[in-house]
């Protein structure tokens, strides 16, 4: 409340009205009048306050037409703004300060992240079960795309390992439905980055994030086998692989599985070149032989799949014959020159279906499930993880990254392409490589069509185990086993949720198995809502008398209130001094609540023990007062207690 109201109105803290105890409001009889409104009524210009205590719009009421106009005005003034088109078009924020060093920067980081995507995405092919022409398909649309709407420079719009699995168990392989499979996932990421459902991500927890990624990256690995022994090994979930690569392990193929083994080997073995340094620790003592040689150690490094396909693709080449053919399964033929561009499948026909049963679009689109509402959640979520790896601090906006992302995946469905994201690999060699702005992606994209129209020709003869050894040299390192020893460390029950995804990933398809690692952290979060803490202290009044405060820690709703009730009745009970329930920490209350609290009064009616609320919100005691008007007694201020237990005529019990 305050003390000194101002010249031209008054101010009543309505939490006042609601309190038994009268309190003077130190404000003279003389000078009241002086604060009040004509009409009898006081206030401020937003509402009238008459005298019953309603409160009153002064504006004269509208018609619905009138009213609709208004908010579409208003509508109109938030979304056409500058401000609005900063953020929903960020290239506008970076380009008008672009300079010759950020162009050589993005040049360089362009060049690695398209040395990197181009095998990365004929391998990703084959997770989605598709040709590998697609995987290229899927990956140069993306890269323009977030030049005008992505607001991360370090995130590389393309296919990734985790969205091709997930692809792969919706589509069943069938480039048609991967096409549409992308539209359909590329417009519900974009209306949930317009809608602003960028805080849907926050439901994914950490545990929960880390579970399903390691699981996926164990069940892409496991995919993997099957190429590296030269085998066929189909099924959904990782524990259907695994008994395939059992059944069929007799027919593995001795040279592919050398092949493949070798190059995992020399991958890791490279992996460690791109942070190998020569010389001095700092670079400005090093020597300028040393800074080019450890150039090159970098760029080796970082561009280790392209060297090991082009090196594989040659020994494929001259190891070939048409009597004898090649010692390994090789690609074979990629079609040449860029998609064309045209509507995605809408419907299939029974000679382009599996089980020969055509499909309309609703066949289609029924089949995919929650594949359409799972997918834009991982891609947000792998997109964003890449996103916070790397800003230092600054803030991330989810629901623009939906809207590129999704963007991306509309027009990619166009050329044929499967649903991508950013991938965390590429994204740390675009941050790695000094990326300046987000204009890098023109090189990786360009880089791709330049793949796409001349050198689809020499990647005919690239091994199937090289690339189930790129991906297995990438997803291996995906498994979050580092979390659990802090997670155990800070707090254990976070481990739940954890290893409930990550198991039921491996067990159930992906997108069962991340709905049941979110319905565990709910579980967890509804079972801390019903079980409140709550602090008890003895304290004495300013002439000695003794009484309870009790403190919740939070709200009280329907699942935590008759646990509260039980707990103030279980210590007051052993104390048998008034109580007072200090509600500070009180936002929120509901008509359950508001029927226990009055049950609570009843039972310290019943055993003449004095129950009294401290500091409860206004909207909080008009809820209870409306349940229990009589017997509810609320307090604003420390010194009103001894008043109160006056009133009640209480005074210390003998010891």
């Amino acid at each position: 409340m305050k003390s000194n109201p101002a010249s031209n109105h008054v101010y009543i803290n309505d939490a006042l009205k609601c309190s038994t105890i009268s309190i003077n409001l130190n404000i003279p009889e003389q000078n009241y009048s002086d604060y009040s409104i004509e009409g009898g009524s006081q206030g401020s210009k937003e509402f009238i306050l008459t005298e019953d205590g309603k409160k009153v719009n002064p504006e004269p009421s509208r018609s619905i037409t009138e009213y609709t106009g208004r908010c579409l005005k208003n509508c109109q003034k938030r979304i056409f703004n500058r401000k609005t088109l900063h953020k929903r078009l960020p290239i506008l924020d970076w380009l008008p300060g672009y300079k010759s060093e950020d162009a050589i920067c993005d040049l360089v980081a362009g060049i690695s992240v398209g040395l990197t995507v181009i095998p990365q995405a004929l391998a990703y092919a084959g997770i989605a079960g598709l040709p590998v022409a697609y995987g290229l398909y899927s990956s140069f649309v993306g890269c323009f795309v977030y030049i005008f709407l992505g607001c991360c420079k370090d995130v590389p719009l393309g296919p990734s390992a985790i969205v091709a699995l997930m692809t792969y168990q919706v589509a069943k392989g069938s480039w048609q439905k991967s096409a549409l499979l992308s539209l359909l996932c590329g417009m519900v990421e974009l209306l949930m980055g317009v809608f602003g459902l960028g805080f849907l991500i926050d439901f994914v927890s950490g545990p929960v994030a880390s579970g399903f990624t390691s699981a996926v990256s164990l069940i892409i690995l496991t995919s993997q086998i099957q190429s590296v022994l030269g085998i066929t090994a189909n099924g959904n979930t990782f524990v259907e692989i695994w008994r395939q690569v059992f059944a069929n392990v007799q027919q593995a193929r001795a040279a592919d599985t050398v092949l493949g083994i070798t190059c995992i080997v020399v991958l890791l073995i490279m992996r460690t070149l791109s942070s190998c340094r020569i010389g001095p620790e700092q670079d400005e003592q090093r020597s300028g032989l040393q800074r080019v040689v450890n150039k090159v150690i970098w760029i080796i490094g970082t561009a280790r799949n392209a060297i090991l396909v082009i090196v594989c693709c040659i020994m494929g080449y001259l190891l070939h014959s048409e009597e004898h053919v090649t010692p390994f399964r090789i690609v074979g033929s990629i079609p040449s020159g860029l998609p064309s561009v045209k509507w995605p499948p809408t419907s299939l026909s029974a000679n382009e279906t599996i089980d020969g049963t055509s499909e309309s679009f609703l066949d289609m689109v029924h089949s995919m499930g929650s594949g359409l509402i799972v997918i834009p959640l991982i891609s947000l979520m792998e997109s964003i993880a890449i996103a916070k790896a790397f800003a230092y601090g600054k803030p991330i906006d989810a629901s623009q990254e939906l809207i590129a992302i999704g963007t991306a995946n509309i027009l990619n469905s166009f050329v044929q392409g499967f649903p991508g994201t950013g991938a965390l690999s590429r994204g740390a060699v675009n941050n790695a490589s000094g990326v300046r702005t987000p204009l890098s992606n023109i090189y990786s994209g360009s880089l791709v069509i330049i793949a796409l129209l001349y050198l689809t020709p020499y990647f005919y003869f690239i091994p199937k185990p090289t690339l189930a050894a790129i991906i297995i040299a990438a997803v291996v390192f995906m498994v979050e086993i580092k979390v659990i020893k802090p997670m155990w460390r800070a707090k254990k029950s976070d481990l739940v949720p954890g290893l409930g995804t990550f198991i039921a990933c491996l067990v159930l398809p992906l997108e069962c198995g991340i709905l049941v690692g979110i319905g565990i952290n709910v579980v967890f979060i509804l079972y801390n809502a019903a079980r409140p803490k709550l602090s008890m202290e003895l304290l004495l009044t300013e002439s000695g008398i003794e009484y309870l405060m009790i403190t919740p820690d939070r709200c009280l709703i329907f699942p935590s209130v008759e646990y509260v009730r039980n707990l103030v009745n279980k210590h007051s009970q052993r104390q048998n001094v008034p109580v007072v329930v200090d509600a500070s920490h009180i936002y929120g209350a509901d008509f359950t609540t508001a029927t226990v609290i009055d049950s609570l009064i009843n039972d310290f009616k019943e055993r003449q023990q004095l129950l009294f609320f401290y500091n409860l919100k206004p909207s909080i005691c008009a809820l209870f007062k409306q349940v229990s008007a009589a017997q509810f007694v609320v307090y604003y201020q420390e010194q009103q207690l001894e008043n109160l237990l006056k009133e009640h005529q209480y005074h210390n019990k003998p010891t």
